[in-house]
């Protein structure tokens, strides 16, 4: 099984802790750029990577929409505020993941910034069509009970959570954000770190989603949020143990 080379792995960085203060920092900040960047440009954000640090760092952009660099620093906000939900210990809730969709939105959207959608959607390119707009309450409600009972290995629940969050998409823009976010959020506040979805891998990421939306096979999924977890443990483990 994958989770015990997954579980090996991370039993390895577990007993090298506490972890170089200075490694640590720097594997931070290439984290949160890597993931503000592939994240935004998963949903159609022309920034380049290097765009998105200067961004992070306070500096516009020229040829680029405001949108574009608000999505840029909303994001880095969001992830702030999910390590510090981590670090605090804070249960999954419905407040917490609108408080999560608040941070992605605002300045782009802020009627719709943290409010359940009103209106029904499609999802482009996808063969599952999520729940009427009457039935998110109630949906949301399910998803959040079902999920701090569940008794499965971490990695996977927080796969289950991405992949059952977009099958319902909640908002009328930004779930794909908030849904890679709340995964993060459930792999880190179990130990684990979190992980990147890479932009270049956009098609096989859609395709495992439907799969998992339209029969029921979360496998596709899981295994891709494995690997994308082993990556990162892997990452970790050679600058920390390069000699």
């Amino acid at each position: 099984m994958m989770f015990t080379e997954l579980d090996s792995l991370k039993a390895k960085l577990d007993a090298l802790r506490p972890l170089p203060k200075h490694t640590v920092k720097s594997l931070h900040e290439q984290l949160v750029l890597d993931w503000t960047y592939n994240s935004n440009a998963i949903e159609g954000n022309t920034l380049t990577l290097k765009e998105t640090k200067v961004v992070l760092e306070g500096i516009t952009v020229g040829g680029k929409s405001m949108r574009e660099h608000c999505e840029a620093i909303n994001h880095k906000e969001a992830i702030d505020f999910v390590e510090d939900i981590v670090s605090n210990k804070a249960p999954l809730s419905e407040s917490l993941i609108k408080s999560i969709h608040h941070l992605v939105l605002k300045q782009i959207d802020d009627e719709n910034a943290g409010v359940y959608r009103q209106q029904n959607v499609v999802i482009s390119g996808a063969e599952h069509r999520p729940p009427g707009c009457i039935k998110v309450p109630d949906e949301m409600q399910t998803l959040v009970e079902c999920h701090n009972r569940l008794e499965i290995h971490p990695v996977e629940s927080a796969a289950r959570l991405h992949t059952d969050f977009v099958k319902i998409h909640p908002f009328v823009d930004g779930n794909g954000r908030t849904a890679r976010l709340l995964m993060n959020f459930e792999l880190m506040r179990n130990g684990y770190l979190p992980v990147v979805i890479k932009a270049k891998d956009r098609l096989s990421y859609y395709d495992a989603l439907d799969t998992a939306h339209t029969k029921n096979d979360y496998s596709f999924f899981i295994t891709m949020v494995i690997n994308a977890e082993i990556a990162m443990l892997n990452t970790y483990l050679e600058l920390i143990c390069c000699d």
